[in-house]
């Protein structure tokens, strides 16, 4: 784990388009013991500075299961992210991290799964989707719902057809558009929960998303008997420093990058605006 305060310099060691708008990009920590030391949880972020533009934080994309390279997934917004995306490989960038939370891997151990994911909200669960899949004796039964406004707006479409391919997880894709040659389900999210058994009474359900997808996937799963303590998701609204020095990210008691970002709907409800 590094200094919080200090970054450290990475490369770019490949990068791979996942929508027009939207980039992977794998580094490595150009000192090689640094990089061989450096540990993360699913759920955790990264600040990442691209010299000259400044710094924002990002979640780790990538499993800790799979440490040759610290992944994350970065659509182009503004700025920062339109420099990133001008970047090459073996271009060098600032990494500052862990920080936040993460997942809490050890007590999702024995239960049954489900992640639900909207757009670039795929990009945090990937990271534990691949641990659970690691270990995947050590868990029960999984699903993945996910959607996209388009099916070119999916994320990771080669692993979603690996997973679709896997015999021991049930995977579901949406889109609110289809395209020409789309065959899957058209319809929000919460469509697919029509679609396949839930258990609430054995399942952790992690959410990740837009804030209006969150929304009504909450409210879903809640009237659906899950308990507001194994809803689990991310805010990650107004994080800037990730220290908890700079206040964007309070909300009541908390400041988000410190406490946060993960936290289950119990917790959420809980905190004061």
């Amino acid at each position: 784990m590094g200094d919080l305060f200090l970054p450290e310099v990475a490369r770019i060691a490949s990068m791979r388009d996942e929508t027009p708008d939207t980039r992977t990009f794998a580094l490595r920590l150009r000192d090689d013991r640094r990089h061989d030391s450096f540990s993360f949880r699913p759920g955790q972020f990264l600040e990442l500075s691209v010299f000259g533009f400044g710094e924002a934080p990002f979640c780790f994309a990538s499993s800790p299961t799979r440490p040759d390279s610290i992944e994350t997934t970065v659509r182009r917004t503004g700025q920062l992210t339109n420099a990133l995306h001008t970047l090459a490989v073996g271009d060098e960038v600032g990494l500052r991290g862990p920080c936040g939370n993460g997942f809490d891997v050890e007590a999702a151990r024995g239960k049954d799964l489900l992640f639900v994911g909207g757009g670039i909200g795929l990009p945090p669960l990937r990271g534990l989707i691949w641990n659970v899949l690691d270990e995947r004796d050590r868990f029960g039964r999984i699903q993945i719902l996910y959607g996209a406004r388009t099916p070119t707006d999916l994320v990771y479409k080669d692993e979603l057809r690996t997973w679709a391919a896997r015999g021991d997880l049930e995977l579901l894709v949406t889109v609110d558009r289809g395209e020409s040659g789309w065959t899957g389900n058209v319809g929000m999210v919460p469509t697919l929960f029509d679609k396949t058994e839930l258990r609430p009474a054995t399942t952790l359900a992690y959410v990740c998303g837009p804030p209006i997808m969150i929304k009504f996937v909450v409210q879903d799963l809640l009237m659906r008997g899950f308990a507001e303590e194994s809803v689990i998701s991310t805010l990650e609204r107004m994080m800037q420093c990730g220290v908890g020095k700079c206040n964007h990210c309070a909300i009541g008691h908390c400041y988000i990058c410190r406490d946060g970002p993960v936290f289950n709907f119990k917790q959420i409800r809980e905190l004061v605006e």
